[in-house]
């Protein structure tokens, strides 16, 4: 058995396909992709400043690299790397000192954001007294963070290491949740209509499955260490994951189709939500976008975190 391409041994079997490829035939099937999806979802414009949010993990990681990669040279675009430290002991600590590293390797400009700093309490501290899912006010956080600095970086867009596996349990755990308003701000390129309240937000890795991913990082040298958050199998998320690989398991290509079929229907769900013109209001207190009085940071900053 050889590489589809060449004659090489494969060392990968693609994702919903019967193609095997070798090391070489694969990194530029992965890297070609990433390039057709920014060109055909028009995620990168001239003089854009982008801000990637990274993690120190195998997707923030990879995207990382490519987008310098790719636009690294254009003296138009401008690239920043943006992490936010949560404060999680023994773990985000490491991937911070790796980042440090990869971005100076780069020549890459990288921010790093304290909940610490920014909040008043790490995540380690505000665990102790919530009592919810971790991943639950963590992610509010976070987002509300990224959108935050990447505004005060005066970033265009803000790109994400999402993958086609992410997206698709992003679909159905809005399904199962009956959240369209949300659903409606998915796909490659984020939002629902322009608001210059909210950074854009860009995802080139959109059509590229976590395997895809992991083995691309793995390839080329990325990084050795694939450690995840010690708090990820508490959330929600991590039972639509299980569900959706083990239909993928069954049916080949269910993840392809969850988030193929989205994309027909996404512009129909785009123009529903963009008629409520009160669906993004301001937090009375931050100023933040939101779609309450009060945006959800607040209420945990004041709930949760100075109780």
């Amino acid at each position: 058995m050889s590489c589809k391409k060449c004659i090489e041994s494969p060392v990968i079997k693609l994702t919903n396909s019967p193609v095997s490829l070798c090391k070489s035939c694969f990194i530029k099937y992965f890297e070609k992709k990433v390039k057709k999806t920014i060109s055909d979802y028009k995620l990168i414009d001239k003089n854009d400043h982008i801000v990637i949010a990274v993690s120190g993990g195998k997707d923030s990681t990879s995207l990382l690299y490519l987008i310098k990669k790719i636009v690294g040279e254009r003296k138009d675009i401008k690239i920043t790397a943006l992490a936010i430290d949560e404060g999680i002991h023994n773990y985000r600590d490491e991937s911070l000192e790796f980042l440090k590293g990869f971005c100076k390797k780069l020549k890459v400009n990288l921010k790093i954001v304290s909940y610490k700093e920014e909040f008043g309490k790490s995540l380690d501290e505000i665990l102790k007294t919530y009592k919810g899912i971790p991943c639950s006010i963590c992610g509010v956080l976070r987002r509300y963070l990224l959108n935050k600095k990447a505004k005060e970086l005066k970033a265009t867009k803000l790109a994400t290491g999402h993958n086609l596996d992410d997206e698709a349990q992003s679909i159905m755990m809005n399904y199962c949740r009956n959240n369209m308003a949300i659903s409606a701000r998915l796909g490659p390129l984020t939002g629902i209509k322009k608001d210059e309240r909210f950074i854009p937000r860009i995802k080139p890795l959109y059509f590229l499955t976590e395997k895809e991913v992991t083995s691309y990082a793995f390839l080329k040298g990325l990084m050795d260490n694939f450690k995840e958050c010690p708090n990820s199998q508490q959330a929600y998320r991590n039972n639509i994951r299980e569900m959706i690989n083990d239909l993928e398991l069954k049916i080949p290509g269910t993840k392809h189709s969850i988030v193929n079929s989205f994309l027909e229907i996404l512009p129909l769900l785009k123009e529903e939500y963009s008629k409520d013109s009160k669906l993004i209001k301001s937090c009375l207190k931050c100023m933040e976008p939101c779609s309450q009085e009060i945006c959800k940071t607040c209420i945990y900053i004041e709930t949760v975190i100075k109780s």
